[in-house]
């Protein structure tokens, strides 16, 4: 029964919230978001580091940094001329290592 009532609760708060979920799972359903994520799991990034690490034109890098810091994901910090990324909510870094651990295993 308590269970139930958990499970209740539950999705009468995911309901609640389904908005910002569903804004979440957007941001994070492009591959190069995610791969950028990734990388900011492990520490902080200038973009160059990142365009360096990942991959990608500095152009689309930009743009995707962009959502994620409009979204929220990402925070950064001014070094001189230089700009850091890192992961900025503690939501993001959960569900960064959930996906890590589930798709990126150490061993695999």
């Amino acid at each position: 029964m308590v269970e139930t009532q958990d499970k209740q609760k539950s999705y009468e708060d995911l309901k609640e919230h389904a908005s910002k979920a569903a804004r979440m799972l957007k941001t994070l359903s492009s591959e190069s978001r995610l791969m950028i994520l990734c990388a900011l799991e492990v520490r902080e990034y200038s973009v160059t580091e990142l365009h360096q690490q990942i991959g990608l034109s500095q152009s689309a890098l930009s743009q995707h940094l962009a959502t994620l810091r409009r979204e929220g994901m990402v925070k950064t910090r001014r070094e001189s001329q230089v700009i850091y990324y890192s992961l900025a909510q503690s939501n993001t870094t959960r569900i960064i290592e959930v996906l890590s651990d589930l798709y990126c295993p150490a061993n695999g």
